[in-house]
């Protein structure tokens, strides 16, 4: 039921996060240092969450919302656990 017009913009959205993880993805592959490999890895999360929420736009589902949120969480977490261990060396004290 949607238009075409939110089809394409659905469609040019998913390519261009495509293409964006497969850059970080070299990135992460890449590095040179640590940090880097980290920022491509949280990168990679958040297209993550951005290609499921075109697809729940895509195919009008807004159970993918939540599974986008969920991803979102996740990402986010483990991004400061990664965080904590390359400054500190140790994720809890």
């Amino acid at each position: 039921m949607s238009s075409p017009l939110v089809d394409a913009a659905v469609t040019g959205g998913l390519l261009v996060a495509v293409g964006v993880t497969l850059l970080a993805g070299y990135r992460v592959v890449a590095g040179p240092t640590t940090p880097d490999r980290v920022v491509g890895l949280d990168t990679i999360a958040t297209n993550v969450v951005a290609v499921a929420v075109l697809y729940a736009i895509g195919q009008d589902r807004g159970l993918f919302v939540d599974v986008a949120l969920v991803l979102a969480i996740i990402g986010f977490i483990s991004t400061i656990a990664v965080a904590r261990y390359v400054t500190e060396g140790d994720i809890i004290e």
